[in-house]
């Protein structure tokens, strides 16, 4: 509805307290109120503006959302709701609107009119969660789920009421939709509002039920849904399905079907950010006299060499082989821990060649600054 800083339209800053912004809202309420402006259709923007601000800022985490992205964090997120038009402020913060306060201040005693609420109600979302493996994040992917939600009720399309019946006037608040006490003392009159609970509210009650879905205007079903997920998300990233949600009744709106993405621990893979880690094992000749060797990616295998003298634990990078970046170009590197192997079991001409070698030189560990052996490098110590 409006662009406006959520803090400027209140008059409060960033720092002020859960309580200071409710005291703000409820000023602006107070001046702006549709009872206070009849007719004025400026006044009415401006209590609908007041209340989205406060829709946002009294709620920890939309105001944290708010706080770090501006308007487009809460927007569309789940949750937020847009006020258009003054049935939906009141809806929303009956808490606010229905005590004593502003029942005195705008119910001007019990011959006032009701404030109706619609017959419509918006449908609730509806979270789905959607595991995908590391392959499936690094290519990206389309996927078909079942949705198990309230559906419209086909029968009666979601009125409520049987066909060829409809809707008569609440006999309880005779249409209002309110039922107020007004009680009197030293200090004024005061009213007490509180919704009928005949009619929910609405001023209106079915004349006949629909037999189908026994006049809640829904029934439980299933939707299948295609959705196409890109490359590169993470656990916790989401995609709103615009009204697959469940249905609204009496006319409302469907909610939105909210898929959370779950990323699947790999046998095989570790991811880090956008690069992925694997441990290859190589025998005792490859890591000395170097070679090529097999290695798996998320796209299939791929060869890499291996330097003669490679070291147990060393890293080493195929770049681009990682998980593609979500909001900007590029690919995330496959880390390749290297790890070697030892023999458990050996023949006695196997072994005779190792105790050969062992008196070389080259099969003795050193310190690659100095190129002596430890015990060398001890003797020196001490000497």
């Amino acid at each position: 509805m409006t662009q406006r800083d959520y803090y400027e339209i209140l008059g409060v800053s960033k720092t002020s307290t859960a309580d200071e912004i409710k005291a703000a809202y409820r000023k602006m309420a107070m001046k702006y109120h549709p009872d206070r402006n009849p007719g004025d259709t400026d006044a009415e923007n401006k209590f609908k503006e007041a209340a989205e601000a406060y829709e946002v800022l009294s709620d920890t985490d939309k105001r944290a959302r708010y706080d770090r992205f501006g308007h487009q964090g809460v927007k569309g997120a789940p949750g937020f709701q847009e006020f258009t038009n003054i049935n939906d402020v009141f809806s929303a913060f009956g808490d606010i609107f229905g005590n004593t306060i502003f029942g005195d201040m705008f119910g001007g005693g019990a011959q006032r009119q009701g404030r109706k609420r619609s017959r419509a109600e918006d449908g609730a979302d509806l979270r789905v969660r959607m595991p995908l493996s590391l392959e499936e994040i690094a290519a990206g992917v389309e996927k078909t789920i079942k949705l198990r939600h309230w559906k419209t009720c086909t029968t009666c399309s979601g009125d409520g009421a049987e066909p060829g019946s409809g809707y008569q006037s609440c006999s309880v608040c005779n249409g209002t939709g309110e039922l107020r006490q007004v009680s009197r003392s030293m200090f004024g009159q005061f009213v007490n509002i509180s919704p009928c609970a005949a009619c929910g509210g609405t001023g209106e009650v079915v004349q006949k039920p629909c037999g189908t879905c026994e006049g809640n205007g829904r029934v439980e079903g299933e939707t299948t849904v295609k959705v196409t997920i890109p490359p590169g998300v993470h656990t916790g990233n989401y995609l709103t399905v615009s009204g697959k949600g469940h249905a609204g009744r009496r006319g409302g709106r469907a909610g939105d079907a909210i898929v959370v993405v779950e990323e699947q621990e790999h046998e095989v893979f570790e991811r880090e950010e956008d690069d992925v880690y694997v441990d290859l094992t190589v025998d005792f000749p490859t890591a000395a006299m170097g070679g090529e060797v097999e290695v798996p990616t998320l796209t299939g295998t791929t060869m890499m060499t291996i330097e003669a003298g490679t070291q147990p634990g060393t890293l080493l990078r195929l770049k681009g082989k990682g998980i593609p970046h979500l909001n900007s170009r590029g690919t995330g590197d496959q880390i390749v821990r290297l790890n070697v192997w030892v023999p458990t079991s050996l023949s006695s001409k196997e072994r005779a060649t190792l105790k050969e070698l062992a008196g070389s030189d080259h099969f003795r560990p050193s310190d690659k600054r100095t190129g002596k052996g430890f015990f060398e490098r001890v003797k020196e110590a001490f000497s």
